[in-house]
């Protein structure tokens, strides 16, 4: 008999593969999130540097509502390092940071409807993907069942 089989069960059925991993409903929603407010951080990091260097990133002679690109590059950058750090704090299950990813998700998805002008095809793909994290951080992103 080799290390890893097992004797079947006395009654001459094999007993039904069982995961040792025990998963609640919507954990994958929330591994989702976080991983994606991650990915969005560092890409608002990087596009807020772009935007603040007048990188040829951004489509020229864009007109913004409010202010112009370097003002929108800063928000980007603090946006990107508070979802980041959001981020880390949801993978730990931190409720605090929970709340924080599905504020600078909204804020993040208001700020690239703004900055439309500028990249609109990301702006739209971005605003997707805040949407999906904020949908999972608040339906599945609950507090943990007392045990």
């Amino acid at each position: 008999m080799s290390v890893g089989a097992s004797r079947p069960p006395e009654s001459g059925r094999a007993e039904p593969y069982r995961d040792s991993y025990e998963s609640e409903k919507g954990d994958g929603w929330i591994v989702f999130a976080g991983v994606m407010l991650m990915i969005l951080g560092v890409l608002n990091v990087v596009g807020g540097i772009g935007a603040i260097d007048n990188a040829n990133f951004y489509a020229g002679h864009a007109k913004f509502v409010i202010s112009d690109l370097n003002t929108w590059g800063w928000v980007l950058l603090i946006t990107g390092i508070v979802q980041f750090l959001a981020a880390l704090g949801i993978m730990a299950k931190n409720q605090l940071a929970r709340w924080l990813g599905v504020g600078f998700a909204g804020l993040n998805a208001i700020a690239q409807l703004i900055f439309i002008a500028a990249f609109p095809l990301w702006a739209v793909a971005v605003f997707a993907v805040d949407i999906l994290v904020i949908y999972g951080l608040i339906v599945y992103g609950g507090r943990e069942r007392a045990v």
